[in-house]
């Protein structure tokens, strides 16, 4: 029979060989990064994975050729069942990707391998908190080559009908998820899609961009029956493409054309790369209030909002980029050139014009919050040269406006106008000759 000397002993060397071994242990769950949620937005534009944790995470990433893979490391993360999920996340129709390997590669290391269609241009960036989002990794895949341009340099070639974007070939089958040795990363080249043109080739043709507010991780506001604030400004912002299509020598250009994410410099981005003649951003509105209802028009101000819900609602839609997850490391020369401090002077006069036109004829089928078109300092409205206006076209937070947005019947009412405030903005400001942008 042992002492309880040698007891006493024996005890404090177990206990303090677990605490020793709860420190050295890798790996340990106590201490690994759990992943919350793991989403993926396909789009034409760009397909984005959002992986979304308890905190920020430590990662690596390469690119491999030979085939074609993207290959992103985690540092002390669990792979648990929302990343053994990620594969089953990814559409067999994916412009990029397809198809996604998850494993432990080794202790502490979570490896994802992404088998890719084409060449690619990735970024990967974090975003800290924002509105009910935890900490989130983002990864934007991007196409090599950007189809906006090609496209658009050939509408300046005689005869030119248009052009889908050629087929994207599938890699031959990967190695396995070990297989793979370091390549340095490549920066990020955004593409843009273009419509194709079905108009009277002796008539000037006149673009509008067609802006759905929000989308893809930035959901907008929330309806008090549950409905978003992204997908009812899409449907309104695709019945307005083919109102406006259906004009002659009229075309739309949408900035999204599904739930997907554009920053909101891009959207500017892409409507001057469209040189558009007009920009129509279509959003609605939340309040604290469920009584609160109307429609509203805004134009840009450079010199303050003219009252202090406009000043609210420019803050709280500026935050977009926050929410929706925007790199502030991206280096484009094209927005460098869009977004110079230029005189705004004209543009902004000719987007009040623009405003009251749409505001008069929106009043003919809802309440109108103002009577008049409000200003304040959007970023969405940012262009120094297209006319562009913001529409609020009713509270999704009151019960009976966001039953309303939802009924197509209101949404053709709404689409027709707006339609119907630009072209009578034309008929008082005849559209001049454009000169086509040169990328230098």
């Amino acid at each position: 029979m042992p002492g309880k000397t040698e007891v006493r002993i024996v005890s404090i060397l177990l206990l303090l060989m677990a605490l020793l071994g709860s420190m050295v242990m890798p790996g340990n769950a106590a201490e690994s990064i759990q992943i919350a949620a793991a989403r993926v937005w396909p789009a034409a534009d760009y397909t984005r994975i959002t992986l979304e944790s308890s905190k920020p995470i430590t990662h690596h990433m390469v690119m491999l050729k030979d085939p074609e893979r993207l290959v992103l490391d985690l540092d002390e993360v669990e792979l648990g069942v929302v990343l053994k999920a990620l594969s089953d996340k990814i559409n067999a129709n994916d412009p990029y990707i397809r198809q996604v390997r998850v494993a432990n590669f080794k202790p502490g290391v979570v490896r994802i391998v992404i088998d890719l269609k084409a060449e690619i241009k990735p970024q990967v960036f974090s975003l800290p908190p924002a509105g009910e989002y935890k900490d989130r990794l983002v990864l934007d895949i991007y196409p090599a080559l950007d189809p906006l341009m090609s496209l658009l340099e050939q509408r300046g070639k005689p005869d030119t009908v248009a052009t889908p974007l050629p087929e994207l070939q599938v890699a031959p089958e990967s190695p396995s998820i070990a297989d793979v040795n370091p390549e340095l990363p490549t920066e990020k080249a955004p593409a843009l899609p273009i419509p194709g043109i079905n108009k009277k080739p002796d008539a000037r043709l006149i673009t509008i961009a067609i802006d759905a507010g929000h989308g893809g991780e930035d959901p907008g506001a929330k309806g008090a029956k549950g409905s978003y604030e992204k997908n009812v400004t899409l449907a309104i912002a695709k019945k307005l493409k083919a109102a406006v299509d259906a004009e002659p020598n009229m075309r739309g250009v949408l900035t999204r054309d599904g739930d997907y994410f554009i920053p909101l410099h891009g959207r500017v981005v892409k409507a001057r790369k469209m040189q558009a003649d007009l920009f129509v951003s279509i959003h609605a509105d939340a309040a604290l209030s469920a009584q609160a209802k109307g429609s509203s028009v805004f134009a840009l101000s450079e010199t303050g909002a003219t009252s202090a819900m406009a000043r609210l609602l420019a803050q709280k839609e500026n935050e977009s980029d926050l929410i929706g997850g925007v790199s502030l490391d991206v280096k484009d020369p094209y927005l460098a050139r869009t977004l110079l401090d230029l005189s705004q002077t004209a543009t902004i006069n000719d987007s009040l014009k623009l405003g009251k036109f749409v505001l008069d004829h929106v009043g003919t089928i809802n309440t109108l919050h103002k009577r008049h078109v409000e200003q304040a300092g959007f970023a969405v409205l940012k262009s120094p040269d297209i006319p562009s206006i913001l529409v609020e076209t009713a509270f999704i937070t009151n019960p009976d406006e966001e039953r309303r947005l939802n009924d197509n019947g209101h949404q053709d009412k709404l689409v027709n106008s707006i339609l119907s405030g630009i072209k009578k903005y034309f008929a008082a400001n005849p559209p001049l000759a454009k000169t086509r942008i040169v990328e230098k």
